[in-house]
């Protein structure tokens, strides 16, 4: 059965970057079939009305009435798609969906099931201060000593993980500690991610960035959790046969996408 891929992407208050961020996607030339899962997390912006703007078929969109957490709007997302596998992207540009296709190959060659896009210091990067880069570094070190791996950047978005994996999973944090819990929870039940680098160019608070040393705090409290409780039993890997609609159709003859509201 072939692989296919849903971007899960996301959103709140993201007004400046949406459009942008739905054009680098649609732009890239994946290796297989491809949907943009666009959840707008109850958005108090113009984010929503820009989104139904959209009409390629290829995104399909879905509303929360009210502002929930990232985790809950990425679990929404999980809900409504259709891959076989599925990434997860923020619409703040801070990666680029360029190196998206990267993570794809090594499933299309059969090397690894679970990729992980790894920022690595120095090597097309840009992290907004030394502080939250090593932030990072320590709650990844936390992980590595906790499940005995090897992982280089926990905190990475760009995470490709079957969706049947993510969904048995039993995911439950609503803010951005679910980052935390997928990877551990993945990490528990004995996956070993294969890695390959991503560029990143990380945004300030003064950009709009969300996340504070709370939420590294979280994080830490997350690990402990997971690793404390019973590994989940991950279900088989579904690789469907039905290709995504529009994937190959030209932008212009594309209909307008699908919108949901939960």
């Amino acid at each position: 059965m072939p692989t296919t891929l849903s971007i899960v992407m996301p959103v709140y208050n993201e007004a400046a970057t949406i459009l942008r961020a739905l054009d680098r996607v649609l732009a890239v030339d994946f290796p297989c079939p491809t949907e943009l899962v666009v959840v707008d997390d109850g958005s108090s912006d113009a984010t929503w009305a820009l989104l139904e703007r959209v009409t390629d078929s290829r995104v399909r969109l879905v509303r929360h009435a009210a502002n929930r957490g990232k985790g809950a709007a990425v679990l929404t997302g999980v809900d409504h798609a259709s891959g076989s596998h599925l990434v997860i992207l923020d619409a703040d540009l801070e990666y680029s969906p360029a190196d998206i296709p990267a993570l794809v190959q090594p499933v299309l060659d059969g090397v690894a099931d679970h990729v992980f896009g790894v920022r690595v210091f120095g090597l097309n990067t840009r992290y907004p201060s030394f502080r939250f880069a090593v932030g990072g570094r320590a709650t990844t070190l936390a992980a590595n000593v906790l499940y005995d791996s090897c992982l280089t950047d926990m905190h990475t978005c760009l995470k490709l993980v079957p969706t049947s994996h993510v969904r048995s999973l039993g995911l439950g944090e609503s803010g951005f500690g679910l980052d935390t819990e997928l990877t551990a929870r993945l990490l528990r039940a004995g996956v070993r991610p294969f890695e390959v680098p991503v560029s990143y160019n990380g945004r300030t608070a003064a950009d709009g960035k969300k996340i504070t040393w709370r939420d590294g705090v979280r994080c830490l409290a997350v690990l402990g959790r997971v690793r404390a409780a019973a590994p989940a039993a991950l279900a088989p890997v579904h690789r469907p046969v039905r290709v995504v609609t529009g994937y190959d159709a030209p932008v212009a003859a594309l209909g307008r996408g699908t919108r949901l509201a939960v």
